[in-house]
This record gives C-alpha cells, structure tokens and sequence, in this order.
C-alpha cells in the first residue's frame, strides 16, 4: 500500500510539472508615431477593444521612423504603422517583418500626401513643377509618391527635381517662408501648411496603390503569438468600422493624442480608414522595383514572406 501511495505521489507531480501554466492575455507593444493612421488604434483602446479580443497593447510614443526602426530592430517593441519601403529594410537578408494589414489608404477626396507649392512660388498647377525642386525625405515613401504621382501626369525622369529637407518641421518652415518652391507633407501637415499659405498642387487621392501605410509585427512575434495578432486586428476592424461610421465621436482624440494640429481641429475631416486588406504583389513589387533602381536595396525581397493575410478576421 505504501508503494501505491509513493508511486500515486510521483505521479501526480509528474503531472502538474507537464500541465501548462495559466497565462493571461499576451502583450503586444506598439511603437506609435504622431500620424493620423494611427487613429484606429486609439480609438480600439478607448472602447476597450483590445481586451474584448482577448489581447493587451502597450503604445510606445516615438517621434521620428528611424526611432521607431530602432525599437522594432532591437527587439522593444512588437509592431508598427510603417510602409512597404521601410519593410524592404527589415527583410533584405532575411525575414524580419511581416506586413499584417493596410493601415491607411488615400481615398477620393481624402489624400494622403500633397505636392505643395509655396504662396510665393507661382505654381499652381503640376505642369509647374517640371525643373522645379522639390523638398522630400529622399528613400522614404515620401520621395516614391512624389515620383510616381508626377510620372502618373506624364513627367519624364528628368523633369523630376527633388531636394533632401528630411525634417517635416523644416519642410513646412522654408514652403512658409518661400525658400522652398515646393515640398510634400503629408495628412494633415498639408492641410497645415495650406492655412498658411501653401498651395495643394498634386495628391494621391486617385492612387492609393502609391500612398497607403501598413501595420507590421515582427515575424517571431508573429509565430510565438498568432491569436494575439488575431486578436489586435479584431479589435482594429471593429474600431474601423465605429471611426468609419461615427468619425464625429472621437473627435477628442485628435488632440489627446497630438494627431491633429490645434489650429486645425475645428475644421480637420477625419479621412475614412480601410476595411481588413494587404498590399497586393503588384503595389509591393511597383515600390521594389523602384527601390532597387534608387539603389535602397541590392536585390529582390519577397512578397510572400513578408506579407501576410492570415491574420485577418
């Protein structure tokens, strides 16, 4: 009897050592930037969405894209809002990231990045921009858009000027004071730099295959926490579809979370933010192949492996 008691005994603790310990919703932390693509994701925050979907997110604020790579590259942050040309970064020698879903698209009506000219320039119209320079973040999704929204009205490659002016702030200071002809900025810095003078001469509302932004995690993240990136793009489609139907209702939120700049509160339209999506191959191959041919990367990165649908709802 004894022996049956010593071997029950072993047992059980064989047992509860192969049990799985109880763990509770996984944390995912978001490295977030100041932009209003990230309007969804404050919005899935204030109405508990997260944690109806079973997962926890930590926002970390960063206040350029190189701090926000760095985090992701050191592995103290799980996600971003980023584009298709940063991910070439990530995964030009092996796969890091992995684009999850569209964060913001341009829409009819709702550009995302704007050609701007000067009030002091003259131009007014894109014809006027041929020679003309125009201030950029050179390698960005700023510098593509720019590209391939004037190749789209029939600019030849050297009709195309561009100038680095990486600091938005600077951007927006020499457009104000005529220094700078022209520049890009985007939604809604644009809108900005038109209450102070600026010009809107182009924008990617007629092409969001060009202009749109994407949400990304990083792959191990990815293949350690599946549910929980099921569970984050649940609470970002339910909180698209409220943004989309009552925009009115979170107008709080804009400046709570320095979205908007204050002198445009009053009057700034939240754009309509996408329904559950990826990049298609041909809008990731359109940006590869144009960042080989500026040399950003020496050779083919896959569409396959880093974007993925599956965690879509």
């Amino acid at each position: 009897m004894k022996k049956i008691l010593i071997l029950f005994s072993l047992l059980t603790l064989l047992l509860a050592g192969c049990a799985s310990p109880a763990q509770g919703p996984a944390t995912l932390k978001i490295a977030i930037l100041p932009i209003i693509d990230a309007l969804p994701m404050y919005v899935a925050q204030k109405e508990g969405l997260f944690e109806k979907h079973g997962v926890q997110v930590e926002f970390i604020p960063v206040s350029s894209a190189p701090e926000r790579d760095q985090l992701l590259a050191a592995g103290q942050a799980d996600g971003m809002i980023n584009e298709t040309i940063s991910t070439f970064f990530f995964n030009r020698e092996n796969i890091q990231l992995q684009i999850v879903r569209y964060a913001l698209q341009p829409a009819p009506q709702a550009g995302h990045f704007f050609i701007l000219a000067s009030g002091t320039s003259g131009i007014t119209s894109p014809e006027q921009l041929k020679g003309v320079e125009i201030g950029v973040s050179q390698g960005t999704v700023i510098e593509y858009v720019t590209e391939r929204l004037l190749q789209a009205r029939g600019f030849q490659p050297h009709e195309i000027k561009t100038v680095a002016v990486p600091k938005i702030p600077d951007r927006m200071a020499l457009l104000a004071s005529g220094e700078l002809q022209a520049g890009v900025l985007p939604d809604p810095l644009g809108g900005l730099a038109v209450q102070q003078g600026a010009v809107i001469v182009l924008d990617d509302s007629q092409y969001p295959q060009y202009g749109f932004s994407v949400i990304s995690f990083r792959k191990e993240v990815i293949d350690a926490n599946p549910q929980a990136i099921r569970g984050f793009l649940a609470a970002i489609e339910e909180a698209t579809i409220l943004l989309n139907s009552k925009p009115g209702e979170y107008a709080s939120l804009l400046s709570e979370t320095n979205l908007v700049p204050p002198p445009l509160l009053e009057t700034y339209q939240v754009p309509p933010f996408p329904a559950a999506g990826i990049p298609s191959e041909a809008e990731w191959l359109d940006a590869l192949v144009w960042a080989m041919q500026k040399g950003l990367v020496e050779e083919s990165v896959s569409y396959i492996d880093s974007v993925t649908g599956e965690y879509l709802p």
